[in-house]
């Protein structure tokens, strides 16, 4: 086979598999999970053979137009670079391992075959975006993908939590989407194609001749794909869905999407400094304020989800300094270690025998039920807050030189600005996420909240992907920067040893100031009995608070789960928790400006329309009722009441002619 035509089964597998899904989930059940598992898995095997062929060189390109438009033709083109290729294997690589582990996760749920076919093609979907070299083509993939987490996230929807979360990832999205559609039509206006490598051809002759507006209505689209401020309020709230689509959505898919049309089109947006800029301040408020609130979340998915967030901002943090090739890196490592993060939460909280248990402040004696997830999630929170060797480290020091580069004037394709912007934030968020991963797992596996009910061994398949993503979370960093640099346009992945220093540094000093904390609140905690009321005096603002204690302990069967009151996040943010574990209030904000706005217009035009406009509508349909009725009134059916009025007719009109015939 062709590498084209293997490109081309590379996304269409998933989709075939989750149409005969949904088509045999009902009459033959028992071809689910073999529908669910080998599509991406063949799928996996054929990306890697298309990146062998590809080999980190020159991009693969084919085409053919898929309709004549008589002005911009759309046409079904690949464009496979050394990207795609691999980010294309990331992609395969989580959805098959959130596959098969899905089978013993959700293996008891009714629902279990319509969610497999939504994965798969979720899947197809970003596998078409990420191999598609036409805007209108991987427009498809961007919105199936939409409509495919308002499905997986509302999964569990007799929950209110479940269908509020899907509905706002949705609405939240498609407020991006709107410019970003505008910016499309308006960039193909521009490059007269819609092509990718037209539009990169257009940019660099300098036909482009709006490029800070169609930059910056294109980073709309991708704040809300890829949950940047202002638009990541959806991502937290998202985690009501099952854990493995959490994984896919963090790791591989949809957030990614945004990073990686950023990294495609890098040309567009370095072609204006001020896109560059507000893409770097972007960055850097989505990376520092997340870090922030993920230091005060008890919920652990809440506490992955806000990294996730600050993790993209680095990403995008080294596209705002013109590095594409260190922000892809950061995408391949991140995609590793987050899964793996996920799906091990998840293995914790299939422990306890609940989707919704995952408050840090109630967990107990994990690290012996639950071994396989201490060890692995060991390793991926080690590559999280990128502590040599394991991966993150590799890859977040590539973002952080990047910047120091931008900052040097070493790059012609960023201001300096920029540069010091990502750099600052970048080294305060490494100091953060040190914190919070180290929180995270202290919290998780050393805490002394009540314990669950254990509810046995978890499944082989769980278990078993977990060990499979530990190793790219350790391995994967140096792996790239020893073979890989070829395939990321020549750029050489060496850390740079300021960049080093300075980020590692501020990592163990995050990590050890965390645990510092938690030493202090454990030792106060421990003459506090589990499940007191105790409120604390203000110097302690950061131990517990007495509603805190009072507003969370749900009750599990006839257990009532008293929260850990050593939890050191309470300390280290004093009185900036409270703001940011409500995600620094950025909901009500909105809800201020824009969602009571809109309700009262609608309150408004609602009773225009109830008390003005069918007012008229009854109004004038009166006046004909009455005139109807006058008139009925004189169908009285009687000959001789007709043969009177006749005559009196006639008798008038004679008259009448007799007086003008007078006058005249």
């Amino acid at each position: 086979m062709t590498t084209t035509t293997l490109a081309v089964l590379v996304p269409l597998l998933p989709f075939l598999g989750a149409a005969a899904g949904l088509l045999l989930g009902r009459t033959a059940p028992g071809f689910v999970r073999p529908l669910a598992v080998l599509p991406p898995l063949a799928s996996l095997v054929l990306a890697a053979l298309v990146a062998a062929h590809q080999g980190g060189g020159r991009a693969v390109d084919a085409h053919t137009e898929l309709t004549p438009t008589g002005s911009v033709p759309i046409e079904l083109a690949l464009h496979i670079d050394g990207f795609a290729s691999l980010v294309a294997i990331l992609v395969a690589f989580v959805a098959a391992c959130v596959q098969i582990y899905s089978t013993g996760y959700l293996r008891d749920d009714p629902r279990y075959p319509s969610y497999a076919a939504l994965v798969s093609l979720f899947t197809s979907a970003m596998l078409l975006v990420v191999y598609s070299g036409d805007l209108i083509v991987l427009l498809v993939g961007w919105e199936v993908m939409g409509i495919c987490s308002y499905f997986l996230v509302g999964h569990y929807w007799e929950t209110p939590e479940a269908r509020a979360a899907s509905l706002k990832a949705f609405l939240v999205t498609k407020l991006g989407d709107v410019p970003f559609l505008i910016g499309l039509f308006a960039l193909a206006t521009d490059a007269g194609s819609f092509r990718i490598t037209r539009v990169l051809g257009a940019v660099a002759s300098g036909d482009l001749h709006h490029p800070t507006l169609v930059a910056l209505l294109l980073l709309a689209g991708v704040a809300g794909k890829s949950a940047q401020f202002p638009l990541h309020t959806w991502l937290p709230d998202a985690m009501a869905g099952p854990t493995p689509v959490s994984a896919l959505i963090h790791a591989a898919t949809m957030v990614a999407a945004g990073v990686y049309f950023i990294a495609r089109l890098l040309p567009v947006f370095e072609a204006s400094s001020a896109a560059m800029v507000v893409l770097a301040v972007m960055a850097a408020v989505t990376m520092t304020g997340s870090a922030l609130a993920a230091l005060a979340q008890d919920d652990i998915k809440r506490v992955l989800a806000y990294s996730t967030i600050g993790q993209l901002g680095y990403m995008t943090g080294a596209l705002a300094v013109g590095d594409r090739g260190a922000a892809v890196f950061h995408l391949l490592s991140h995609g590793a270690f987050k899964a793996l993060l996920f799906l091990a939460a998840g293995v914790i909280i299939h422990a306890a025998g609940t989707n919704s248990l995952a408050a840090m402040s109630r967990m107990h004696g994990l690290r012996d039920r639950v071994p396989d997830a201490y060890w692995t999630m060991t390793v991926a929170l080690l590559a999280l807050a990128a502590i040599p060797p394991f991966s993150g480290f590799f890859s977040k020091e590539s973002v952080l030189g990047a910047a120091e580069h931008a900052v040097a004037g070493s790059t012609d394709h960023a201001p300096g600005t920029a540069g010091w912007i990502v750099l600052v934030a970048g080294l305060l968020t490494a100091l953060l996420t040190a914190a919070y991963a180290t929180r995270l797992w202290l919290l998780a596996f050393r805490g002394r909240g009540a314990e669950a009910p254990d509810h046995g061994r978890q499944p082989l398949t769980m278990t078993v992907v977990l060990w499979v993503l530990a190793v790219p979370s350790l391995a994967f960093g140096g792996l790239a920067y020893r073979s890989l640099p070829g395939w990321f346009d020549g750029r050489a992945l060496t850390p740079s040893l300021l960049t080093s220093i300075l980020g590692t540094g501020l990592a163990v000093v995050g990590g050890l100031i965390t645990y510092g904390a938690w030493q202090h609140t454990t030792r106060i905690a421990a003459r506090v009995p589990l499940g007191a009321v105790a409120a604390h005096p203000e110097g302690d603002a950061g131990l517990v608070e007495a509603e805190a204690i009072a507003t969370h302990r749900p009750a599990y069967g006839d257990i009532a789960y008293a929260p850990d009151p050593a939890d050191p996040g309470r300390l280290l943010l004093g009185p900036l928790h409270r703001s940011a574990a409500a995600g620094f209030h950025l909901d009500a904000v909105y809800a201020a400006l824009f969602v009571r706005p809109v309700q009262a217009g609608a309150s408004l035009v609602r009773f225009l329309d109830r008390e003005v406009v069918d007012t008229y509508v009854r109004g004038a349909a009166a006046l004909p009722r009455a005139l109807g009725a006058a008139v009925r009134r004189a169908q009285t059916g009687n000959v001789q009441t007709y043969v009177s009025a006749l005559l009196a007719g006639t008798v008038v009109l004679a008259v009448a002619v007799v007086l003008v015939a007078t006058g005249a």
